[in-house]
């Protein structure tokens, strides 16, 4: 168990300066980029959809999704048989955007990588990859 404690604290002790570089590069939040995230990978969707997807709350993805409409990076639509339901969809410019956020990260990411490790580190980190997946997953592992 203290191994286990250990190696989680080390773990987040680790990710830490990681993700707070990566979001020093974005330009918008990781809550409005998860949604334009999830728009443009699965097609349009409700405000309940995408608050379930993102894990936040209703009034969250609401004050979100109008910002985003506000910037014309989504748009809502009534559906046309239900006109009490409500679509949102990625914009031209949204993709736009998306792309735009998502190289500014990479571009960072890709320097740190090439810059700062050798080819066995990345080799490992590589390796690594699935192991992390399955951290961020639902599914329980045995």
């Amino acid at each position: 168990m203290l191994l286990q404690q250990t190696l989680a604290s080390e773990f987040r002790d680790a990710l830490r300066p990681l993700v707070r570089r990566l979001n020093n590069e974005r330009t918008m939040s990781l809550g409005k980029t998860g949604v334009l995230a999830r728009l443009s990978e699965r097609g349009r969707a409700t405000a309940s959809e995408l608050a379930t997807a993102e894990r936040i709350t209703p009034q969250a993805i609401t004050i979100a999704v109008r910002e985003l409409d506000d910037q014309g990076l989504v748009k809502r639509t009534h559906d046309d048989v239900d006109r009490r339901r409500i679509w949102i969809e990625l914009t031209d410019e949204g993709h736009r955007r998306l792309e735009e956020e998502r190289s500014a990260v990479h571009a960072w990411l890709d320097e740190a990588l090439t810059d700062r490790l050798t080819d066995e580190d990345r080799a490992v980190l590589l390796a690594a990859i699935p192991v992390l997946r399955k951290i961020a997953s639902e599914h329980i592992v045995d």
